[in-house]
């Protein structure tokens, strides 16, 4: 029984307890050292404000309680401590607070003794000993024991060295200038310095603190102790004034006079910029100096992408030190100590690989800026040439000059011209400046930062090298002045870049060249494709009209030359940079790709002119077609009005027309590739299969990249020769296809319409140019096409057999399509057949309005059928015409050399050129503007995926205007009623 109430009991309180927690609220009061007062400390336990004991008060850190003045401490314990008075016999507290003691002078402040200036307080005897009184002993400050009191007062400590040095004693005399704390004697510097900063871009003078402290005694001490942290101190406040010299008592005009002041040093490792002593600042002051020392001598060592002997590691190392001129370290160039932006290693690294042209940029907060930056580190950077070194394996290091854009000389921005000449060669930098920007305090919030916003590294590759030869690389950097307004918004963008770069002028020269040469040749091509416009049209005058044709024609193919350059240059490029062992070649920067790009963009606006051109001349091509189709007997029918039935000859029917006229409208888009096979299959190989990752710009010939690896940017020369080999290749190999396999076991719709032309008994007539055109022969060899399928079998078979002639229009030939020239009578009566149906279209005062518009294309559809088969069986004396073979020249050029005067010419065409009135003749045409449709969306959005799409909506709309106007131009020509066009 009293177990299980126990247990109950036990239970109930656990219960009551879990209650009790779920009701706490876990809240405590901010409380901060300043919030509570002299009489309490703030316990870093429990944050809160506890009550000091009797004759205590707080710290000076606030966080604990120490004894009132005239009170030592008697117990200590933890945080607690117990204080009791001193006796009036003995009022002095030791330093140490728990004795006292009488004092031989007076009571400072805190209740301690104090003693006169160059006398320390003795309070203990050797042994530790509570003296009853203290004593106050004088420090010797003469020979031998150069001592004073230290910092505390309690010992006497050897005085500064340059007190010694320049006064024998430890004080210095009215002929010595005291500076900094030390003592110099007079010499050449100025009295006084300027320890403005100026920052230029915000045209504002900074009293620096930094500067006002050490700027003098640095450059004193450089300068008559030839103390080295000295020197380096100094010329780090030169580095951080931009190496810019205004006066001579500056940071860098110190550094100046020092420089020319200790020339009897001699100089450090025989470079004669670096004196000993100091540090290296400039590569001199004379103007051409930075051609020389950048252009004179290759780097002992050659870069290579491929093979055994492959090196494309850059090996940076930079001597690092801080603002006060101390040596830290030794410290290798890499995982972003040069760069602001935070990146993976892996990424950070690909900057110092040669050939890939690398680029971060990001946008930092000015808070994090401080707060990682306090005060700025510098670097002496070299080039660790430890690979080609043959000084028995011994390290070897080659100093980087680095190109300052924010330095000024005499009021100018040197570093900013683009004539090296007039560049100033540097060699120390800094990422960060927030020391120097601080006024009145060296604790003080900075009233300006400066920032090296912009950082590039830029090699140029030797002229005709073929081993791998640079010249040593260049480092540019530029640095911005951030006015602190508000730390917190306040945001900085920085870039850090590594470019190559080579010698483009005698690749631009071959590239004009090659322009002028094959613009000529254009030119003369324009003028002979004009020529022979002249004479299919048959006009001999030379008219406005004429010339805006040869500007046609010139568009085109200049447009062609173009593109054969662009697409040359692009694989170029890709062949040569990305194969090569030794890097013997470099690709062009992005600014010196816009003449490329330039080029590209005048072959496509060209071709796009040429498409047009051949687009409008197609969808005006005069076409009829030939009906040879006879009746086969007689119908009786009733004469209206007469009300008498006549014999009249049987109606031929009109459907074989339609059906080729239907047939004629659906060939006229086809062509040897398939457009949207041909986006789809480029889109799969470029994205998909990674023929994309070739335009990058690094060395890598690899399909495939890591995702954890940087990514290099786009070369657009690169990606203009990636994708035009690409479209050009899968539209040759379609083209390939179509012509040696469909079209010889599937289907080829060309050869087909000729023989359904023969079936049908139809002839086709196309006009492409006044004067010029081509027949399609299409006249049956059984003399009838509409008959019933028994007969029509019956036909084939015997065709099939040789049992019947040929479908040639001379006999015994097979050749059916032939290239027509016209007389100028025969083209005249054509016209004058159609004159009624082109009157509809003249104004309404000159239409005949009692005519009956189907009438008139009736009677004008048989006119024309009976013009012209009389004219293809030489019914006409005074309309004949011969058939002749082209001569290979004429054929080669494309023009006719005999004009047709007296006599049409028909010229054997076994090569179908008829279909140069559609597309599928003009696939050249068609394929070069869809790769340059391609190229130029992606090279302005650089996005394969946009580019796939726009041009295939682009080949759609094109299309699709092609059938619409092709098929309305079908329809007037031939005077099929577009209603049967389906």
């Amino acid at each position: 029984m009293a177990t299980g109430t126990l247990l109950c009991a036990s239970l109930l309180f656990l219960l009551l307890q879990g209650e009790i927690c779920r009701c706490q609220r876990l809240t405590i009061p901010l409380r901060r050292p300043s919030d509570c007062g002299v009489q309490h400390f703030f316990d870093i336990s429990s944050f809160t404000c506890v009550k000091c004991g009797p004759n205590q008060t707080r710290s000076k850190s606030g966080t604990s309680c120490v004894c009132q003045t005239g009170f030592r401490v008697l117990s200590s314990n933890g945080p607690s401590i117990t204080c009791q008075q001193c006796p009036v016999s003995k009022p002095g507290v030791t330093r140490d607070g728990y004795g006292c003691l009488r004092c031989p002078g007076g009571l400072s402040d805190d209740g301690t003794c104090q003693c006169p200036a160059g006398s320390i307080l003795v309070e203990r005897d050797l042994n530790g000993n509570l003296l009853d009184e203290g004593r106050c002993e004088a420090c010797n400050e003469v020979d031998p024991a150069f001592s004073i009191p230290d910092s505390t007062g309690s010992r006497c400590t050897r005085c500064q060295e340059s007190f010694i040095n320049t006064s024998l004693s430890c004080t210095c005399g009215p002929a010595n200038m005291l500076v900094g704390g030390l003592c110099f004697p007079p010499n050449n510097l100025p009295a006084s310095v300027t320890s403005n900063v100026v920052f230029d871009q915000l045209a504002l003078p900074v009293q620096s603190a930094w500067f006002s402290v050490n700027l003098h005694s640095s450059a004193l001490s450089c300068l008559i102790f030839s103390n080295l942290t000295a020197c380096q101190a100094l010329g780090n406040m030169c580095v951080m004034n931009m190496y810019s010299q205004s006066v001579a008592s500056d940071a860098c005009g110190l550094y100046n006079t020092i420089f020319r002041a200790t020339a009897p040093l001699g100089s450090a490792h025989a470079i004669s910029y670096w004196r000993s002593n100091l540090p290296w600042l400039y590569y001199g002051d004379q103007p051409g100096l930075a051609s020389r020392t950048l252009r004179t001598e290759a780097l002992p060592t050659g870069f290579s992408f491929k093979g055994g002997n492959k090196n494309t590691d850059i090996s940076f190392t930079a001597a690092v030190y801080n603002a006060k001129g101390d040596f830290l370290r030794w410290e290798s160039v890499g995982k972003g100590n040069l760069q602001l932006c935070p990146d993976t290693d892996i990424r950070l690294d690909a900057a110092y690989t040669f050939g890939t042209a690398y680029k971060q940029s990001c946008i930092l907060s000015l808070s994090s800026i401080i707060t990682d930056f306090p005060e700025p580190l510098f670097y002496d950077i070299f080039m660790d040439m430890s690979q080609s070194s043959s000084n028995n394996g011994e390290r070897t290091l080659m100093p980087v000059p680095v190109q300052n854009l924010n330095l000024k000389l005499n009021g100018q921005f040197v570093n900013q011209a683009s004539n090296m000449n007039n560049w100033y060669l540097t060699r120390r930098v800094f990422l960060v400046d927030a020391l120097s920007g601080r006024e009145g305090m060296l604790s003080a919030m900075p009233k300006v930062v400066r920032v090296a916003t912009t950082i590039k590294i830029s090699f140029q590759l030797v002229p005709n090298t073929m081993k791998g030869e640079v010249y040593p690389p260049l480092i540019s950097i530029s640095y911005s002045d951030i006015l602190v307004s508000n730390i917190k918004t306040q945001t900085i963008p920085v870039s850090f870049s590594v470019e190559y770069k080579m010698d483009q002028s005698e690749a631009q020269v071959k590239t004009d060249i090659a322009l002028g040469v094959l613009g000529g040749v254009s030119v003369l091509y324009a003028l002979l494709k004009t020529a022979s416009w002249k004479r299919r049209i048959a006009s001999p005058l030379i008219d406005l009209t004429t010339i805006m044709k040869f500007l046609l024609f010139y568009a085109g193919d200049l447009a062609n030359v173009f593109f054969v350059i662009t697409v040359g240059t692009g694989l170029y490029w890709l062949i040569f940079y990305k194969a090569q062992q030794f890097v013997s070649v470099l690709l062009p920067l992005p600014d010196q790709e816009e003449k490329f790009i330039t080029y590209v963009a005048c072959a496509f606006a060209l071709k796009t002119v040429q498409f047009l051109h051949k687009l409008i001349n197609q969808l005006s091509v005069d076409i009829f077609f030939i009906d040879w189709e006879r009746p086969r007997g007689k119908a009786i029918k009733t004469i209206d009005g007469a009300g008498e039935a006549r014999n009249i000859p049987s109606p031929v029917s009109i459907w074989r027309t339609y059906f080729v006229a239907n047939e004629w409208n659906e060939i006229q888009t086809i062509r040897k590739i398939n457009p949207t096979f041909q986006v789809v299959a480029a889109l799969f190989f470029l994205e998909v299969v990674g023929f994309s990752n070739l335009a990058s710009r690094d060395p890598s010939s690899a399909l495939h990249r890591d995702p954890e690896d940087y990514k290099s940017p786009w070369s657009l020369i690169l990606r203009y020769g990636v994708t035009t080999a690409m479209w050009l290749v899968i539209g040759l190999l379609q083209v390939l296809f179509f012509t040696v396999f469909h079209e010889r076991f599937v289907e080829d719709k060309i050869r087909q319409f000729v023989d359904l032309c023969s079936i049908s008994n139809i002839s086709v007539l196309l006009l492409s140019h006044r004067c010029f055109g081509y027949y399609i022969h299409g006249r049956s060899v059984h003399g009838h096409a509409d008959t019933n399928m028994e007969e029509m079998n019956s036909n084939l078979k015997r065709e099939a057999e040789n049992l019947c002639g040929q479908r040639g229009l001379l006999p015994n030939t097979d050749i059916q399509t032939f290239q027509i020239s016209i007389t100028n009578k025969l083209r005249q009566q054509y016209d004058r057949i159609l004159e009624p149906l082109t009157r509809r279209n003249a104004p309404s005062r000159l239409i005949d309005a009692s005519a009956n518009p189907f009438e008139q294309n009736t009677k004008a559809y048989h006119t024309m059928n009976k013009f012209l088969s009389a004219f293809i069986d030489h019914a006409h004396r005074d309309l004949d015409y011969i058939v002749k073979d082209k001569l290979a020249f004429e054929r080669l050029v494309g023009m006719e050399f005999m004009e047709a005067i007296d006599r049409s010419i028909f010229y054997n065409d076994e090569s179908h050129s008829f279909s140069d009135v559609l597309y599928y003749g003009n696939e050249a045409t068609l394929l070069i503007f869809d790769t340059l449709f391609f190229c130029i969306v992606d090279l302005c959005s650089q996005n394969f995926v946009l580019a796939a799409v726009l041009t295939y909506l682009q080949q759609q709309v094109f299309q699709l205007i092609r059938n619409i106007f092709g098929r309305r131009n079908l329809a007037s020509k031939t005077l099929v009623d577009k209603r049967f066009l389906i």
